[in-house]
């Protein structure tokens, strides 16, 4: 004999739970997988979309009188001077770390004298853009947020847009060319720096005389790889400049700018690896 399932009401009863005193109490239903992560994956996609648009709206007043030069310079002094402390002390000590972890591990096959190779094509291809652009990065992404966040919250965006200007003209391209300006001269010289890192711990350490170290690594390293290095750089100024923008034109009032700080940092880093990929992938194809 079939089993008849029962009416809605016994089945909304058979999901409550009951009190004492006659009080029900409705059992909670867990979430489904789409529910959990379906918000997330929302925001991320309107971030995306929002990220798109800023971009195009910057390239459309790119060249648009009058030239914002002043704010530009203006940026690239807060950017640039303000982290040449942070990558020439991050580099230095990414080289010196680099050489003793290969100069020992070489040194178990004989292949000590290969260190300055190893250490120039590493921070030619990788550390010095990639790794100079993570820690920037995360720190201007972030001050920009919070600057251009704290003039959203107290309206003088959009005091700007009343007095007939455009915000994305006004605030986003200066950052954003400042950005893409600068982050090729922080590479170039945290390249330097974590070179001359590497060469002295090899030198006080192992003592592998310094004009060794420096011609092995100018044979094993050409311009191509230079070229490959350093052309990610205005890529990474760009997603730096932009995304921090964003995040500063989402700020509202309350404690979800300082969440969106966090976002900014956490969303340039991440943005920096994939972008990475993508693009030694391609200066791949085309310069090798």
């Amino acid at each position: 004999m079939k089993s008849v399932p029962p009416p809605p009401s016994e089945r909304l009863m058979s999901e409550r739970i009951s009190l004492p005193g006659g009080l029900m109490l409705a059992k909670a239903k867990p979430q489904t997988f789409f529910e959990r992560h379906g918000g997330r994956a929302k925001a991320f996609i309107d971030d995306l979309g929002e990220i798109s648009i800023l971009a195009a709206q910057t390239f459309r007043v790119l060249f648009a009188r009058p030239l914002e030069l002043r704010q530009v310079v203006y940026q690239m002094e807060v950017i640039g001077v303000a982290s040449v402390g942070i990558a020439g002390v991050t580099a230095v000590f990414i080289g010196m770390v680099m050489a003793i972890q290969f100069a020992f591990g070489l040194q178990k096959f004989g292949g000590l004298e290969y260190v300055g190779r190893v250490i120039s094509l590493s921070f030619v291809g990788e550390l010095a853009p990639t790794l100079t652009a993570v820690i920037v990065g995360s720190r201007v992404g972030s001050g920009m947020a919070a600057e251009v966040g704290a003039m959203n919250v107290t309206e003088q965006v959009d005091a700007i847009r009343a007095l007939g200007a455009d915000p994305v003209k006004k605030l986003v391209m200066p950052r954003v060319v400042a950005s893409v300006l600068v982050m090729p001269i922080l590479g170039f010289f945290a390249l330097v720096l974590g070179f001359i890192g590497g060469m002295v711990i090899t030198r006080v350490q192992f003592g592998m005389s310094m004009d060794f170290f420096f011609r092995s690594a100018l044979e094993s390293t050409n311009m191509k790889d230079l070229a490959a290095g350093m052309g990610k750089t205005p890529f990474f100024g760009f997603i730096i400049g932009i995304i921090g923008c964003h995040f500063g034109l989402k700020t509202r009032g309350g404690t979800e700018g300082g969440a969106l700080d966090h976002s900014t940092v956490v969303a340039v880093s991440i943005a920096i690896l994939v972008a990475d990929f993508m693009l030694t992938k391609l200066f791949m194809a085309i310069i090798f």
